[in-house]
């Protein structure tokens, strides 16, 4: 059995083909898998509609081969096989969503936050996934948002939500505070399991849009820091 087209991007080409993504221009959807170089702190596989890209230290040849009996780079199987390649564990698999760039977000409501780093254990996970990592609190420590750069350097994040503070939209305001946290211009990524509603609910309302599926494969030791 033949496998899929593979083709060969370059980091730039991974880093552009994200951020075209956020405005909404994704990959020809032409059942290909492109492989990238490494382009981050984790290695990843991503699906877009009919389109897989991959982030690895490992090379076309490598994923011919992988690939050869028809295998799609998101089977349990390849991922797992890659994992072994890495020496490390297969990440969630993620929903990944994107805000395009803006400086005029409109707040579900308002939310005042003050630097953070105590250690918490999204901070800690983030520091394994991204680089330049940054976290806030909100003033009555209900709310934490965690800022980095991870795949291709896109800026990432991701929050927490005290639950005496859930159901009174500061997940959703949180999701958009980040959008004023990024330089200007960038977009703002969210990776969520499919499953956390919530938090798929929040992304939506504060103006994120789906745009992918990722697995990522973290190549840093738990706890380590950028």
């Amino acid at each position: 059995m033949t496998g899929p087209p593979v083709h060969s991007l370059t980091g730039d080409q991974v880093t552009a083909l994200f951020s075209e993504a956020a405005r909404g221009v994704f990959p020809e959807p032409d059942f290909s898998v492109r492989i990238g170089p490494l382009c981050g702190p984790a290695a990843a596989v991503v699906a877009f509609t009919d389109c897989v890209v991959v982030a690895t230290p490992m090379g076309v040849r490598w994923w011919r081969e992988v690939l050869a009996d028809g295998a799609d780079p998101m089977h349990p199987r390849a991922l797992l096989t890659l994992a072994d390649a890495l020496g490390t564990t297969v990440g969630e698999n993620e929903a990944v969503l994107a805000a395009a760039p803006s400086r005029t977000v409109s707040l579900a409501r308002s939310v005042r936050l003050v630097p953070f780093d105590d250690g918490h254990p999204r901070v800690a996970r983030a520091r394994r996934y991204r680089d330049d990592v940054r976290a806030w609190t909100t003033v009555e420590g209900d709310g934490l948002l965690v800022i980095g750069r991870g795949l291709a350097g896109r800026w990432e994040m991701s929050m927490d939500v005290a639950p005496r503070a859930r159901t009174r939209g500061l997940g959703r305001a949180l999701a958009a505070a980040a959008r004023a946290h990024v330089p200007r211009g960038q977009a703002v990524y969210a990776q969520v399991a499919p499953g956390n509603a919530a938090s798929l609910r929040a992304l939506l309302a504060a103006g994120y849009r789906p745009v992918a599926q990722e697995v990522l494969f973290p190549l840093r030791p738990a706890g380590g820091s950028a």
